[in-house]
């Protein structure tokens, strides 16, 4: 068994292929070594895996003296927030937006926020030496001092009314919203919350089986969300990923507004109610160019970090801001939550519908003009060879020169899939899509799996 290594968002893979049960009571072990504190929250999404790797996860954490508290299927912010509320470091099994066979463990600290990377390097290296020696190490506890493992009953209540109360008494009567729940962890959620404050909510997507989460549906797939909202007359559609932490919104035209544009309505309106500290937001590499020349145009400023919405994170704290968010729709509203929320992004948007009076469309109106963009995902078998393919650099080198101030080039391995991102911004969307399809010509010839 060869120990996981840390992506953007945790260790993934395959569930009981490269997520095996072995890792994953060697990463509970692991974990409460590194991380010691009396009870360790433990939380999944609606994978058919989850209460298999949970369970293996937990014991590793149980074997080494600390106790389990088991809060069931619940979305990570969910889990964040109950962290930060108890100040105990929790796991959450989830593998977010992937397919229902992958699975993953994503660790968060005592506050509720990822580690750091000094942190996860400690976990690696414990957990190294656990795979190498499962005996090793201090001795294992016994009797009394075995960890215990109990269900947590009020934790997902605790967590309903910090949604419900995150409107500070405003409501949404009048509006009528789809949610399209991905048959993940915001089936049991998301529904109940919007109606509690007043909305006319229609539901689909939320009869999670284990095998269904992401499947045609959610933010990954908003097409039969759009058709909905057209169909039904809806004011507004939501579309949360697997484990609900990130959002896309369909506006009542069945247009998409993803992570950049819903993180322009959120920066102007707070800004304009003095409410965005520095008068800043803080965004990733892969935020489009229109974004940043928009917020120019209004005296915004722009901070710019790694894709990842724990740089994000760290930018806002280092910083003392506000909102930061990625392209994906992992939006973080850091003086209410330590991490992406899609459920807490949707109400603060259907609030901005509602308090402005305005659709979502006629809000979006003229406010990011967007370069065009293109995103190719190329398979590779080792995204962490990309650095060294020197090939594509070169073409980039050349991409870049051609493009020169009217453009853009990003490449960049996944932290959590076996592929490279590539990313062009050019002044027409042809010449984007030309670009961007040699250079994933490129990245596939130098890292595919016919490479030599």
């Amino acid at each position: 068994m060869a120990p996981a290594r840390f992506g953007t968002d945790g260790i993934r893979g395959v569930a009981n292929i490269d997520l095996t049960v072995e890792l994953a009571m060697a990463l509970g072990r692991a974990s409460a070594r590194i991380l010691p504190a009396p009870a360790f929250l433990v939380g999944r999404d609606t994978r058919r895996s989850g209460p298999l790797l949970q369970a293996a996860f937990s014991a590793g954490v149980a074997a080494e003296g600390t106790d389990v508290i088991d809060v069931g299927v619940l979305p990570t912010p969910g889990v964040a927030y109950l962290s930060e509320q108890r100040g105990l470091p929790a796991a959450v099994i989830s593998a977010s937006h992937n397919p229902f066979a992958d699975n993953g463990i994503k660790l968060l600290g005592p506050g509720g926020v990822k580690l750091g990377v000094g942190a996860e390097e400690s976990i690696e290296e414990a957990l190294e030496a656990i795979v190498a020696d499962p005996d090793g190490g201090p001795p294992r506890p016994s009797g009394r001092r075995v960890g215990r493992m109990e269900a947590d009953l009020v934790g997902a209540d605790e967590y309903r009314r910090h949604l419900g109360g995150v409107l500070e008494g405003r409501r949404l009567d009048g509006l009528r919203v789809v949610l399209d729940c991905a048959n993940g962890a915001a089936s049991t959620f998301a529904p109940g919350v919007f109606s509690d404050l007043g909305a006319d909510v229609v539901a689909i997507s939320c009869d999670p089986d284990g095998t269904n989460i992401n499947d045609g549906c959610g933010s990954t797939d908003p097409s039969v969300l759009a058709l909905e909202v057209l169909g039904r007359g809806a004011d507004l559609g939501l579309a949360f990923d697997g484990d609900a932490d990130r959002l896309l919104a369909i506006d009542h035209t069945g247009a998409v507004a993803d992570g950049d544009a819903m993180l322009a309505l959120f920066a102007v309106d707070l800004s304009a109610r003095d409410m965005l500290v520095g008068n800043a937001v803080v965004v990733t590499v892969m935020t489009n160019l229109g974004f940043r020349l928009a917020m120019a145009e209004r005296g915004i400023v722009v901070h710019e970090t790694p894709v990842g919405d724990r740089n994000v994170l760290a930018a806002l704290d280092a910083g003392g801001l506000t909102l930061g968010g990625e392209q994906s729709g992992h939006i973080v509203f850091r003086h209410i939550a330590t991490t992406g929320d899609g459920m807490l992004t949707g109400l603060a948007l259907a609030d901005l519908i509602c308090r402005s009076g305005l659709a979502l469309s006629e809000l979006s109106a003229g406010l990011v003009e967007r370069v065009p963009q293109v995103l190719v995902n190329v398979p590779v078998l080792d995204p962490g060879r990309l650095g060294a393919a020197e090939t594509v650099w070169e073409l980039v080198s050349e991409v870049e020169a051609q493009l020169g101030d009217e453009g853009r080039v990003l490449l960049r391995p996944s932290g959590t899939e076996p592929l490279v991102r590539v990313m062009v911004e050019a002044k027409s969307a042809e010449l984007a899509a030309d670009l961007a399809v040699r250079l994933s010509a490129a990245v596939e010839a130098a890292l595919g799996p016919d490479a030599p």
